[in-house]
């Protein structure tokens, strides 16, 4: 059965956005090895989940021409895989999507995500999206856990598990560490 795995990038202090969706500390530690292992990741999977507000960013980014001469090589094939990878968007405010390869999900979360493991195919990944990592979590659909620890704290944000009420026992199984500071660790659900 395929897993989903949920790839955060997470403040020091546990925020995975600033207080207005801010992500500018988030780039300010990126660098080309954190762009290669970024894609490698994604190179293990075959289909992205994103929540609303995530997909409206990420597709405003890197919906633009892949082939950009000005980005680095790890970002080109970040997008590349971005562009070609089926995208199931999760959103009851949105009607429809516009990037290519993206498709409004028809069904409620748990039935959706369930029939999409059963799939054959790589791993689903989950980027930012909290509130449908809320809600993956709290329907035991979550069963990896990659947080991409910077080295800030801004004090106040949006935090990853603000709505998690009960506790969530991991296992430790894999940690990375990159030269900007930025720690991957890797946790399965038990």
């Amino acid at each position: 059965m395929r897993k989903v795995i949920v790839s955060i990038n997470v403040t020091l202090d546990g925020f995975m956005a600033g207080p207005d969706c801010g992500l500018d500390w988030h780039f300010k530690s990126w660098n080309e090895e954190m762009a290669r292992a970024t894609a490698e990741q994604l190179s293990r999977a075959d289909t992205i989940l994103l929540g609303g507000i995530t997909y409206r960013g990420m597709a405003q980014y890197w919906n633009s021409n892949p082939v950009n001469l000005i980005r680095p090589r790890g970002d080109l094939d970040f997008a590349y895989l971005l562009n070609s990878y089926p995208k199931v968007v999760f959103s009851k405010s949105m009607t429809a999507v516009t990037w290519n390869n993206a498709r409004l999900a028809k069904r409620e979360i748990e039935e959706e995500v369930i029939e999409l493991k059963h799939r054959d195919g790589k791993d689903m990944i989950v980027y930012g999206s909290g509130k449908i990592v809320a809600t993956l979590t709290k329907l035991g659909l979550v069963d990896e856990f990659r947080m991409w620890v910077h080295p800030v704290v801004i004090g106040c944000g949006k935090p990853v598990f603000k709505e998690l009420v009960e506790m969530l026992d991991l296992q430790l199984i894999k940690t990375e560490i990159f030269s900007s500071g930025v720690v991957t660790l890797c946790y399965c659900v038990k």
